[in-house]
């Protein structure tokens, strides 16, 4: 028994070296597999990891750009797009229970009870917006609550200096900073820039850590130069929101336009909004009615009605036209004057605004020629402005007259523009003949024109609406000391868009004119729809906004007086008659 237990014994001192030998050749294997793949991993082969970090810690972010300035003629900020915090959150990654949500709540005005709704109602997604366009210092506030999975990104936010005074004509943006309205639309690829891209790593909370690369660089949007004069456009909307209320009329508007280039240097409408506020603002209110709303341009037609007599060579300045009784008999309508003029010329019939003398000098030209012409001057287009919403003038084709229907459209119905397009032909007059396209962009150079009618008679019809605001015309209220002015009255009545015909106590009072005569700068448009207090007519109530307006307007842009000699007088006259 002893012997064999001596050979077992001698057996394990045996084979315990060779076993020990096989188990540390095994853990020496393993370890050097385990070193070489370490190695392999992080520094011979390390692409695969470095996917797999990538691909939970970057991201590609837009870099938004920022959009160009909205500038007046002289550079006067009109728009500008400042930087805001947006806060938007990973719904992946909120703690829910996080007890500073009840700080982020007061920072950013949404309730808990609505942050909470939002991260749960977007569990499969890793992004939902919480609060947009706070002040950067409320963003400040809300990046040191470090709260897992609420994140801060740069938005911009547009802002209008001039508020309401320019609302019509700059238009607005959306939240998305991009242009919905008005000249902000028009050009707002020009405007908008183009967004970058850049690979930034975040972390586990989502908050960005580090810039990697940067892909594309933003490129910020152009500055565009509108064509209006802050200045003017200020003067223009207050002198007529003053007259809208004083004749607590529905709306107004108001266009001017400088003469030889065509550049609108003022367009307001009354009432008006707060592009900055927008809360409340309707469509109807928001409109720019200077150049989307059509009406009747009544007696302000009639010095075009004039033009084409002239070029007919059937009239002159001088031809007599007969007017009594004060009424006519076309058909079986009847078209009445104000008074019994008798006996007047073709500038009498401008300066006393006849409907009867008007009527007969329409009825003895050709149908062809009297549309022909009107075409010509731009009635029944379009002004060319390129502004959204733009819409057409409307001149019946020749061929739909009846007697009667030529005749009434000579003292301006049955043929509708808007304010824009009456403007447009009264700076060709004043231009000698020549028409010229609207613009709202500040041009460089004056646009080539169309000669819309001889430059002679241009100047005759120049001559006759002269005598419209001298103390026997019916626009003595447009006078401007200093100043020679020619322009037209008119006094609409308004469709009954309801029932049919027109109201019999509703209207539109409008002035059209061109100051300084002798060599003309500025044509302006008033209108002022439906005032219902205070007189009605024209020449009470648009034509004081034309004086008021323009002559501040001359001041400003340093155009010398052409009728010093009248000054004295007409001041007297504006004396008294604020008096």
């Amino acid at each position: 028994m002893k012997k064999q237990a001596s050979v077992k014994e001698l057996k394990a001192k045996i084979i315990s070296p060779a076993r020990h030998m096989v188990v540390l050749a095994m853990m020496l294997s393993v370890g050097g597999f385990l070193s070489y793949r370490a190695l392999d991993i992080q520094v011979l082969d390390n692409d695969f990891l470095q996917k797999q970090g990538d691909a939970r810690h970057l991201r590609t972010i837009n870099l938004p750009a920022h959009r160009g300035m909205l500038l007046d003629r002289n550079g006067e900020v009109l728009a500008v797009s400042s930087p805001v915090a947006t806060v938007w959150a990973n719904p992946q990654a909120v703690p829910l229970n996080d007890p500073r949500l009840d700080q982020l709540s007061d920072l950013i005005d949404v309730s808990v009870r609505n942050i909470k709704a939002a991260v749960n109602q977007k569990q499969s997604r890793e992004f939902v917006y919480l609060q947009r366009h706070l002040n950067p210092h409320l963003g400040e506030d809300v990046k040191k609550l470090n709260i897992p999975g609420i994140s801060l990104v740069r938005e911009f936010h547009r802002y209008y200096p001039t508020g309401e005074v320019s609302a019509h004509v700059l238009g607005f943006t959306d939240i998305d900073d991009q242009g919905i309205e008005g000249m902000e639309l028009q050009f707002n690829n020009a405007l908008k820039g183009i967004q970058g891209k850049d690979k930034v790593v975040k972390d586990r909370k989502g908050h960005i850590i580090d810039s990697v690369d940067l892909l594309e660089s933003p490129q910020p949007g152009q500055n565009i130069h509108v064509s209006i004069d802050k200045r003017l456009q200020y003067i223009a909307y207050r002198e007529l929101k003053k007259q809208v209320q004083a004749h607590s009329a529905k709306t107004g508007s108001l266009v001017l336009l400088d003469v030889h280039s065509g550049e609108v240097l003022a367009m307001v409408n009354e009432p008006a909004y707060n592009p900055n506020n927008r809360e409340g603002s309707t469509q109807k209110v928001m409109r720019n009615r200077a150049l989307t709303d059509l009406l009747e341009p009544g007696s302000t037609i009639k010095p075009f009605i004039a033009a084409a007599a002239l070029m007919s060579r059937q009239f002159s300045a001088h031809t007599p036209v007969q007017t009594s009784p004060g009424y006519m008999r076309v058909g079986r309508n009847t078209i009445r004057d104000v008074h019994n003029y008798g006996d007047l010329d073709l500038s009498g019939v401008i300066k006393k605004s006849s409907n009867v003398g008007i009527s007969k000098v329409a009825l003895a030209l050709p149908k062809e020629m009297l549309w022909e012409v009107l075409s010509d001057m731009g009635f029944g287009e379009i002004s060319n402005s390129h502004f959204p919403g733009e819409v057409q003038g409307v001149l019946p084709f020749f061929g739909e007259w009846n007697e009667f229907q030529q005749a009434t459209l000579s003292f301006g119905y049955g043929i509708s523009v808007t304010p824009v397009q009456l403007a447009q032909a009264y700076a060709m007059l004043a231009n000698g003949g020549v028409l010229k396209p609207v613009s709202l962009l500040k041009l460089d150079a004056e646009p080539q024109g169309k000669q819309a009618i001889p430059e002679d008679v241009a100047q005759d019809v120049m001559h006759m609406m002269e005598s419209v605001v001298s103390r026997e015309g019916t626009a003595v209220q447009a006078a401007i000391p200093g100043y020679r002015v020619a322009g037209k009255t008119g006094t609409i009545k308004k469709l009954d868009k309801i029932n049919g015909g027109y109201m019999a106590k509703n209207y539109y009072a409008l002035f059209a004119g061109v100051v300084p005569a002798s060599e003309p700068r500025l044509a302006a448009v008033v209108v002022i729809d439906d005032p219902t207090e205070n007189g009605y007519y024209g020449g009470t109530v648009a034509a004081p906004v034309f004086s008021r307006v323009l002559s501040e307007a001359l001041r400003l842009m340093d155009i010398p007086p052409d009728d010093i000699k009248q000054a004295p007088v007409r001041v007297a006259q504006l004396q008294g008659a604020t008096q």
